[in-house]
Order: C-alpha cells, then sequence, then structure tokens
C-alpha cells in the first residue's frame, strides 16, 4: 500500500474550525481515506469485491452491511479545545487515544464558556437529560448569564489568590467550574469516528457537543467523501426497525390500526419522518 493523501484534507491540516465561543477543532495529522478503505477491503475480500465496480460501490456496501473492519485503517488526530462539560460527554467514547492538558502540571486559563442568549432554555418536560427548544424571556436570560459570569469571574479570581499562596495546583484547581476550557489531543479511527458522530450530531444530544460533533464532520466528509456520504444516506438519515416497528408498518399498509403506543410509537414515527 502507498501512502494516501487527500487534496481537500490537506488543505485542512492545522487550521483551526472555531467552535462555541472560545472552543476549536484543528485537524493534526490524518492516516488513509477512501481508497484505504477499498484497498484493505479487497485485500481481506480479494475476488467477492470484483462484482462491485466502483470504489463508492463498495464503500456503500460495506457500510450498508456492517463490515466496518476496512474502516478502522483510517485515523484521524484532533486538537480539540471544550468547556469541561463537553469533555466529560466526549470521553464516554472510550475506543479513542487521548492526552488532555493537566491542571496538576499547568496553570489553567481564563476561558469560559457562555450559552449563546437563544440556548438557555427550560428543562425538557419530557427528556430527562435535554432542554426545551423555545428560548426564556430575555430577562431570564440575562439573569442567568450574569450569575454564570460571576461564578467564573469568582472561582477564578480565588483560584488565582490561592496559587498566590503556593498552594499546589492540583488542589488550587479543584472549585473550577465544569464551564472552564480544557484542550487535547484525540485520535480515533473511522470506525469509531461514524459511530461518535451518529450520537452526538442525533438531535438529542446536548447542543454543545453538536457543535462539536458537526465541526468534526466537515473533517471527516473532506478525508473521507465516499465514506461520509453514505454514512449520511445509511445511518444520519436512515432506520433500522425492530420486528415490532416491522408488524406496525405491515399493519398500516394493510390499512389497520398502528399496533405500537408511549415511547415506542414516538420512536417509530420519528424514524418515519427521517
Amino acid at each position: 500500500m502507498s501512502h494516501i493523501t487527500v487534496p481537500e484534507a490537506e488543505k485542512l491540516l492545522d487550521q483551526e474550525i472555531p467552535v462555541l465561543n472560545k472552543g476549536f477543532i484543528r485537524l493534526v495529522d490524518y492516516m488513509g481515506g477512501d481508497d484505504r478503505i477499498v484497498q484493505t477491503a479487497r485485500v481481506s475480500y480479494g475476488e467477492g469485491t470484483k462484482t462491485i465496480r466502483q470504489d463508492a460501490g463498495l464503500i456503500d456496501y460495506l457500510l450498508r452491511h456492517e463490515h466496518t473492519s476496512p474502516f478502522e485503517h483510517v485515523i484521524f488526530e484532533f486538537h480539540c479545545k471544550m468547556p469541561i462539560f463537553v469533555a466529560r460527554q466526549w470521553i464516554r467514547h472510550r475506543t479513542a487515544r487521548l492526552n488532555e492538558i493537566s491542571g496538576r502540571y499547568s496553570v489553567m486559563q481564563n476561558e469560559f464558556y457562555l450559552p449563546p442568549r437563544e440556548k438557555i432554555s427550560l428543562q425538557s418536560s419530557d427528556n430527562k437529560q435535554g432542554r426545551e427548544a423555545e428560548s426564556v424571556p430575555v430577562e431570564l436570560q440575562d439573569k442567568v448569564l450574569e450569575i454564570l459570569k460571576n461564578d467564573q469571574t469568582s472561582s477564578f479570581a480565588n483560584y488565582e489568590e490561592i496559587l498566590g499562596d503556593n498552594i499546589a495546583r492540583e488542589l488550587a484547581r479543584i472549585n473550577l467550574p465544569l464551564s472552564m476550557y480544557t484542550e487535547w489531543y484525540w485520535q480515533m479511527d473511522l470506525k469509531n469516528m461514524l459511530h461518535f458522530l451518529k450520537l452526538r450530531m442525533d438531535s438529542h444530544a446536548q447542543w454543545e457537543i453538536q457543535e462539536y460533533a458537526r465541526a468534526i464532520a466537515t473533517v471527516v466528509q473532506a478525508v473521507c467523501p465516499k465514506a461520509y456520504e453514505s454514512f449520511e444516506r445509511h445511518i444520519l438519515r436512515g432506520a433500522k426497525f425492530s420486528s415490532d416497528e416491522i408488524a406496525a408498518i405491515n399493519a398500516l399498509i394493510a390499512g389497520k390500526e398502528n399496533p405500537l403506543e408511549g415511547r415506542r410509537l414516538d420512536e417509530f414515527t420519528t424514524k418515519l419522518s427521517r
């Protein structure tokens, strides 16, 4: 196999893509692309893949039928800066390799996340981990932003004061809020990256991490345009149906009442609306 470069990806190397008010993602390096997926698949499947003439067709076939081991041979390395609360959601994807800045060794920077006004919303009435789509009144927006900013300013001033007394950095940091920015280098293969994007670009994910996922998706699309197109078709905009849902589809086709109800009906309706 020869070294693979992708012109559109080369243009993105070391370019910061801004996210939120102070964050970013930056493609540090990548290995492979659509060609690498095809190469590794043909080594594995041999003559059996020659019935699919085009590389795009092969990639689409692999993704559609979940033959995803060739996707593991495409690697992304990112430098990312995000609020700590976003990082803690991000880290749930344990298949990555990463190295994060440490408050034990480094003095943290006075950089915090403040949400856009239009994203300050009430607790969702039907989603325990989410918020309503509608913004709150301007007066309440002002109140929330003032409280957040005052707490951030106070906590960092106290942090600096404790450091000034030569207290250990590992102790001085412990009251710093989740809105503080952190940074890391993050490496992940394409197979797991697509799983990350599937979950974090979903409308049920927290808006802030959706913003990072959307930024990362632009890079993935540049490195692997054929694979990303298949990902959009079969995963982002596609749907899989359970046996109960298939039975519901058959009932609807036959002119019968939908047997699903409650949350299962809501999920089924969401899939049909994609």
